[in-house]
């Protein structure tokens, strides 16, 4: 239902609550307070297709994308037929204003430029029409547009250069020829479609040349253009083959009689003469003698009746009891010079309060004149509309595309006749009604997109004071209720700028969660205009700033958007999340694979990175338990002989210990070994089952290898040498015997170093072993693969054992024990 037309079934009986009464009669209050929250209104969601998105425009939590369903795409845009292009054509043009219809003025001594016009159109050539401003331009456009209507197969496209950009002149020419509700095509498409566009296009008030109106002219060849521009605009490049007409003042005669139609009457000898000094003075504009015209009927009206005006508010210098002539009236002198080359100050001053209230918002607005629906409720006057027919026949006003706007040089004039004083409240006024008006269910956004650049200049002016502007700015609640309507009016040109006068006015006011919109709007903006990475930095800053309110609704409309961009440009998000926007491990990390013999022990697991940025990363190293940089895979196998040594050296002391007593055991049959080693054994009954065990290293790091039959594995220590995990000292980390007979050392005790060792140790380095180590050798510890070591010489005779007997009584002698620590 229409909130503002309720229907019968409103009222039925069962909608009736119980203060509504049965049969008629007034509404009695209830019996208990409602303390139920008021439904809010629905908010106006439009959805269009931008390209390969489906765009849903949100007013309240933002504006949501997503590609575009193939059940939703819409087909390949067709043109419009005669009748629909006649149509538009008239909705181009500015309102009539109320009342009699004025009289059309003649163009004179443009006769030539028409014809000239009109010809080089129709051989398909683009024209430029350079005049300054008042010198009659849009006049003459009007008249060629109308002689060049069957020309072209698409017939005569009116467009309006005034605030607009080459890319919205071409969507605007695009909206004008083709059939396409609620679609606006991407570039490719949108260029493929104008790239057939056949039209004569009559742009006036251009406001660029050079390098974008090259890229406009190359992008519709079979279009002729025919530009209106004032000289302070940048002339067409030499590439671009724009033949250039320039529109100046008119003759002396022409000026009198184009004064002459405006006041309706031949003038005096005194008029006569004064119209010759205006001429003069003004270079013979069309619109100074338009202007003084209107000048000459205020006259008229007051030789006829000196109190005329005082209804509006004005008093005539002429005193009530000036002569009289039955011919001529009351004795009303002519304007001076001064007022006749600037009388923006004297006709405002005849005008009605509601024109001038009109003028005075029109100052406020950067010279835009509200649409006449608008006057009766910015001015306070039901009848206020027909203050634009004022300001029309005063010629105070002049036709911009589908709008009015102040005539050049008004605006200077009013501001110094003091019609500028109440800019700022005049521009907060408008600024609610028009937030009021776009934000109503009842306006369609084409209506608001329409009146975009009276919106944008009551933008502009609060925007700088939104920071003292209360806790509500109007800037700000113009912004948000104009934003959504431009955009779904496809209007998005106005939309951007909507968008950044809102956030930088939001930003001023400290409104957070207004802020954080309007961040979310640019994103989507950006996203469908195909920036991604301005999109994700506007999405990026909308999310931080709805994350910090809470806002969780918003929050996940940005994130869509965001992993929308992600997929777009073809990477991950920021921060580990998927495309979803879930938080999820670093799956896209490889990890380095391990050696073939199995990682040591000492080596961790190395932590996987915050952020992979390619597929596939480098392997990071492992890390070493208890600092250092770890070896890599290349130093445990293929390393110099010193870490060769180093890496292997435990499992190397087992081999040489096993080899020394195997070979005792195996040349001495008739002499057990048990019998020769029996002072200060090193292997006795061990707890498990009087097992024989290497005694077990107490402490970390200070005990020595075990025997073949010993399961536990060497620790490696730092760098790979085993018994240096906490001990720096290397002194027994080369296998070399120690003094402590138990195989146990105190902390306390010193390491003795092996060059002062006064017998020889058993075991020599790998290169100094004189006899060959046997096949069977006991089980080294499992550790990483020992490195491939040189094996020593062979030797043609039998291996000696070692002197067990010496040894065994030598008090300083090491025992077995010893040289496995």
């Amino acid at each position: 239902m229409d909130p503002t037309n309720r229907g019968p079934e409103d009222f039925s009986e069962d909608r009736r609550d119980d203060s509504t009464p049965a049969h008629g009669g007034s509404r009695r209050p209830p019996v208990s307070p409602d303390f139920g929250q008021p439904v809010p209104a629905l908010a106006r969601t439009v959805q269009l297709v931008s390209g390969d998105h489906l765009l849903t425009v949100n007013p309240v939590d933002g504006s949501e994308i997503e590609p575009c369903p193939p059940g939703e795409r819409p087909g390949r845009p067709v043109k419009h037929d005669a009748a629909e292009r006649i149509e538009l054509a008239r909705a181009t043009r500015p309102p009539l204003p109320p009342g009699p219809a004025l009289p059309r003025l003649p163009l004179l001594e443009r006769q030539e430029d028409r014809e000239r016009l009109v010809r080089l159109l129709a051989r398909g050539r683009s024209v430029r029409l350079t005049g300054p401003s008042g010198s009659g331009r849009t006049a003459l456009l009007d008249q060629v547009a109308e002689d060049c209507l069957g020309i072209a197969p698409d017939g005569v496209v009116r467009l309006s250069g005034h605030r607009r950009s080459a890319d919205d002149l071409l969507h605007e020419l695009f909206g004008a020829v083709y059939n396409a509700p609620l679609h606006r095509p991407d570039r490719a498409l949108m260029r493929e479609l104008v790239y057939e566009v056949g039209a004569v296009v009559v742009l006036d008030d251009l406001e660029f040349g050079g390098a974008q109106l090259d890229e406009l002219l190359e992008a519709t060849p079979e279009c002729a253009f025919l530009l209106a521009a004032t000289p302070d605009v940048a002339a067409p490049s030499a590439d671009s083959h724009v033949e250039e007409v320039f529109l100046g003042g008119l003759g002396r005669g022409s000026s009198l009689e184009l004064l002459e139609r405006v006041v309706g009457r031949v003038l005096t000898d005194d008029e006569a003469q004064w119209a010759g000094d205006l001429w003069f003075e003004s270079e013979g504009l069309p619109l100074r003698f338009a202007q003084a015209g209107a000048l000459l009927r205020q006259r008229d009206q007051l030789r006829a009746d000196p109190n005329v005006f005082d209804e509006h508010g004005f008093f005539s210098d002429a005193p009530v009891d000036a002569p009289f002539d039955s011919a001529d009236g009351y004795d009303v002198p002519l304007p001076s010079l001064a007022e006749g080359a600037a009388p923006a100050a004297l006709l405002a001053s005849r005008l009605s309060g509601s024109a001038r209230a009109t003028l005075r918002f029109a100052v406020a607005l950067g010279g835009e004149i509200p649409h006449q629906a608008h006057l009766p409720a910015l001015v306070g006057d039901q009848h206020a509309d027909a203050a634009l027919a004022e300001l029309v026949a005063a010629a105070l006003v002049t036709a911009v595309g589908a709008r009015y706007r102040l005539a050049a040089g008004v605006q200077v004039q009013l501001e110094a006749a003091g019609f500028g004083d109440e800019t700022v409240e005049r521009a907060r006024t408008a600024a609610l009604h028009y937030a009021w008006w776009a934000g109503h269910p009842s306006v369609g956004p084409e209506r608001v997109a329409a009146e975009s650049d009276a919106l944008l200049a009551a933008l502009a002016v609060l925007v700088p004071l939104s920071a003292d502007d209360g806790e509500s700015p109007a800037s700000v609640e113009l912004a948000r209720a104009a934003a959504p309507a431009f955009a779904a009016g496809l209007a998005w040109g106005a939309w951007e700028r909507a968008l950044r006068s809102g956030q930088e006015a939001a930003r001023l006011a400290g409104l957070v969660s207004e802020e954080a919109y309007f961040h979310h709007e640019l994103g989507i903006l950006a996203l469908l205009e195909g920036q991604l990475d301005r999109a994700r930095a506007e999405l990026e800053a909308s999310i931080g700033l709805r994350g910090a309110l809470a806002d969780k609704r918003g929050t996940i409309a940005g994130r869509r958007a965001l992993a929308l961009v992600a997929d777009r440009s073809g990477g991950a998000l920021p921060g580990g999340r998927t495309a979803a926007g879930e938080e999820v491990p670093d799956a896209m990390y490889e990890e380095s694979q391990s050696p073939p013999g199995g990682v040591p022990a000492a080596y961790a697991q190395p932590e996987p990175p915050r952020e992979a940025e390619t597929l596939v990363s480098r392997p990071t190293p492992p890390t070493v338990i208890g600092g250092g940089k770890a070896p890599t895979r290349r130093s445990i196998v293929s390393g110099t002989r010193r870490n060769m040594v180093a890496a292997g050296a435990g499992a190397l002391l087992v081999a040489v210990l096993g080899t020394v007593v195997t070979l005792g055991a195996t040349s001495h049959k008739d002499q057990p070994p048990s019998d020769k080693v029996n002072t200060n054994p090193s292997a006795s009954a061990g707890e498990n089952g009087g097992e024989l065990g290497a005694d077990k290293a107490e402490g970390s790091g200070k005990g020595g290898g075990g025997s073949g039959t010993s399961s536990a594995p060497a620790d490696p220590g730092k760098d790979g040498i085993p018994g240096t995990a906490d001990d720096p000292t290397p002194s027994s980390s080369a296998g070399q015997p120690s003094d402590d007979p138990s195989g146990t050392k105190s902390p306390d005790a010193p390491t003795k170093s092996p060059t002062k060792n006064p017998t020889k140790s058993p075991t020599k380095s790998p290169t100094k072993t004189p006899t060959k180590p046997p096949t069977k050798s006991p089980t080294p510890p499992e550790t990483s693969e020992p490195p491939e070591t040189s094996e020593p010489p062979e030797t043609s005779e039998p291996p000696t054992p070692p002197d067990t007997t010496d040894t065994a009584s030598s008090p300083v002698a090491p025992s077995v024990s010893d040289t496995v620590m």
